[in-house]
């Protein structure tokens, strides 16, 4: 037995461990490694947990790589922002570099980054990587840990965590070590409104914005993102935007959790009062009690962008509730609203099979939580807007004073125009960010011959309106809207 944990341990460190003086240079009793190639790990990890995420899972999930790895490459996001971290570590390669080390250069060209958290969390740090520009910037895998998962499904890393257990995580790190890199496109995320004055929306300093939209600081009066008298917001996201009745829902579940967080403490809690709020806030009987003022096309203008300086009106049926904006063929939960596009659609429509390094957004529309079960139902799908480069909104006064945004897992509340202003939230593509993916995971390449082989492709016509009805004979879709496999529907009255 002890025989086999040294072999463990000598196995761990060949492969993944990073020696102290390179992550920590002013630690005590730091060790420095003989700076030989043939010392270099395999597969060297930078590991970021967000505790707090998974109910429970985080903070075991973190005491377990702690146990297994350098303790100085472990970091819990809820002390340590991965800002500082990597500054400060890249930092410390290079210095380590220009004075020769070779082990430190060897050490950061083969560096991947592994993140435990949510959507939200995955988008923070990937964002984080982005913003450093890094020369060499480290491909990241994500670990499930909270309620959607979106991130590490479309990559093949699974809906629900693995395990917290030391086989499980050792699985975990050997699977990163054998997986594929893959680009996937990054998105700029612009809004402008005048400061909110207060009242239905209660807004908080101004707004109780997500992570991944922060306030733009004016560098200059002559900045074309600078208006006068308007507050302006900008920030990215890797899987979706959303708006309407599914981001509704989603603010309802984060404000109860936030109100009482003891309350879930684990994926299967969260999931279940999911589902509860997708029926008390009325998405599965959005045309009863549901105002026809807040359907999209009567909220909002939407253009968008094929070719570079053409916007075109994109025109929304009047009855859609929720419009996605997808990057991904993952979405609240791990269901793929785009589907594959037949070859009639790819030649009328110019429809193409949804790619994460393309440059393209999905655009997709739902009517009610019924129309979104149609997507359980094979090559089932949303009702497919466009495909864009660029999309805008543009809110003006209107019957509603506001309605309810969402980027990747992270809503809020937004308030609309009162008067003659107008409010704008215009997406356009940022750039590309490195993933790991494993081998036969859901997302697909545009540079990849196989991904272009139409397997599944729908091979019916059907009138998006009218597919319906198989999915009213089945019960539960996305997030939003679905009921896990491990709850008993009959308890949920």
């Amino acid at each position: 037995m002890a025989n086999s944990e040294s072999e463990l341990n000598d196995n761990i460190h060949r492969d993944f461990y990073i020696p102290t003086y390179i992550l920590a240079p002013d630690a005590p009793n730091k060790s420095r490694h003989i700076a030989l190639p043939d010392n270099v790990p395999t597969c060297p990890v930078l590991v970021f947990i967000n505790s707090k995420s998974g109910g429970q899972l985080g903070g075991e999930l973190l005491r377990t790589f702690r146990h297994l790895l350098n303790k100085y490459q472990v970091f819990d996001l809820g002390e340590e922002a991965p800002d500082s971290v990597l500054r400060s570590v890249y930092l410390n390669i290079e210095k380590l570099k220009s004075g020769g080390d070779q082990f430190a250069a060897k050490t950061e060209e083969r560096m991947r980054i592994i993140v435990a958290g949510g959507d939200g969390t995955a988008g923070w740090l990937l964002g984080v990587v982005s913003d450093l520009k890094l020369s060499q910037p480290p491909p990241i895998a994500t670990v499930p840990l909270g309620t959607g998962n979106n991130l590490p499904f479309a990559f093949g890393w699974g809906k629900k965590n693995p395990g917290t257990d030391l086989n499980s995580v050792i699985s975990f790190l050997k699977q990163v070590m054998n997986a594929k890199e893959m680009k996937m496109d990054s998105w700029h995320i612009l809004m402008r409104m005048r400061a909110p004055k207060g009242g239905s929306c209660d807004p908080i300093a101004p707004l109780e914005l997500p992570h991944s939209l922060h306030a733009f600081h004016r560098v200059s009066p002559s900045d074309e993102l600078n208006v006068e008298g308007f507050h302006t917001f900008r920030g990215g996201f890797w899987n979706y935007f959303s708006m309407g009745m599914d981001a509704q829902v989603s603010y309802a579940f984060h404000s109860e959790r936030k109100m009482n967080p003891e309350k879930f403490k684990n994926q299967l809690v969260n999931q279940s009062a999911y589902l509860k709020l997708g029926c008390t806030q009325g998405w599965f009987f959005a045309p009863l009690v549901h105002p026809s003022s807040r359907n999209i096309a009567q909220l909002t203008k939407v253009k968008i962008m094929k070719k570079q300086g053409e916007w075109q009106d994109l025109q929304i049926p009047h009855s859609v509730r929720s419009i996605v904006c997808l990057n991904l063929p993952s979405f609240s939960g791990g269901l793929n609203p785009w589907g594959t596009p037949n070859n009639n659609k790819r030649r009328y429509r110019d429809l193409t099979p949804p790619f994460v390094d393309d440059g393209l957004l999905e655009v997709v529309g739902f009517r009610d939580a019924w129309h979104g079960l149609v997507l359980l139902a094979p090559k089932g799908h949303g009702t497919r807007l466009a495909q864009a480069h660029r999309i805008r909104f543009e809110f003006h006064k209107g019957a509603a004073d506001h309605t309810f945004m969402r980027i990747d897992g992270e809503p809020w509340k937004q308030p609309l125009p009162e008067d003659d202003d107008t409010v704008v939230v215009e997406i356009s593509h940022l750039g590309q960010v490195k993933m790991l993916a494993t081998r036969d995971c859901r997302a697909k390449s545009i540079h990849d011959p196989s991904s272009h082989i139409n397997h599944e492709a729908d091979d019916v016509e059907s009138d998006d309106e009218n597919s319906v009805d198989e999915g009213r004979r089945k019960f539960g879709a996305a997030d939003t809207f679905k009921i896990p496999d491990e709850v008993d529907v009959s308890r949920l009255s």
